[in-house]
């Protein structure tokens, strides 16, 4: 007797040897597509500054069609914010795993400093912010969300960091927020100012990160630390 096929809406799921993925995302959540986009905006916002970008130049770095970009960013504006973002969150990311992974206070201290240090004087964080105050009076909301102490940021990051070297007994301070401010600005403030302005004429050598970062780690602990700390000699 010759079996008849099943219909389509009689197969359950255990039918199939592999589970059943959709091939496609609802308009606008495609996370690849929004990546793509992305990557292209970065480019062409670096090259060409946000006023001189338009949207036709993202499509064309993208490969993507105008119809493409707007279900996925409304404008050029929110496609400039939910770049900054995902910049942001990344760093802020690798920023809070370097935390995790720390012994102690003064290891943590010294490789976020560190890295923050990287990130402002080889990557393209500061051109990226010179951007960002250029729109500052048409997009006050942006910048807003750009320096905010939300859970995706640097500042926040250290600040948990240093709300759990005082619960451990390591660091003491009735200020988290303060003091995670001013060691941000003791380790990087100096190159901060000279690579926003345009001043740094080459890059740090290691030494000298090294040395920066030292001092910041000393003067930090000094004022906050637990342990007694000696001038260096």
């Amino acid at each position: 007797m010759t079996r008849k096929p099943k219909k389509v809406e009689e197969i359950a799921a255990t039918d199939f040897p592999y589970p059943v993925v959709p091939n496609r995302f609802p308009a606008g959540a495609d996370p690849v597509k929004r990546g793509q986009i992305l990557d292209g905006a970065k480019q062409v916002f670096m090259k060409m500054g946000f006023d001189a970008a338009s949207m036709n130049d993202v499509t064309r770095e993208a490969g993507v069609s105008k119809g493409t970009i707007y279900v996925y960013f409304q404008s050029k504006e929110d496609l400039f914010a939910a770049l900054i973002e995902r910049e942001k969150g990344r760093f802020t990311e690798a920023l809070r795993d370097i935390l995790a992974e720390s012994k102690d206070a003064e290891q943590g201290l010294r490789r976020f400093a560190t890295v923050f240090i990287n990130q402002i004087v080889s990557t393209d964080m500061i051109p990226a912010m010179r951007t960002v105050l250029g729109v500052v009076d048409r997009m006050p909301g942006l910048c807003h969300r750009f320096l905010s102490n939300a859970p995706a940021n640097a500042r926040s990051v250290l600040e948990d960091f240093i709300r759990r070297q005082i619960d451990e007994g390591a660091l003491k301070t009735e200020d988290p927020d303060l003091a995670a401010r001013q060691f941000i600005d003791l380790s990087t403030g100096t190159y901060f100012k000279q690579r926003l302005f345009g001043e740094m004429r080459r890059d740090p050598t290691r030494e000298e990160v090294e040395r920066v970062v030292e001092s910041a780690v000393r003067v930090f602990l000094c004022a906050y630390g637990t342990q007694s700390c000696s001038k260096p000699g």
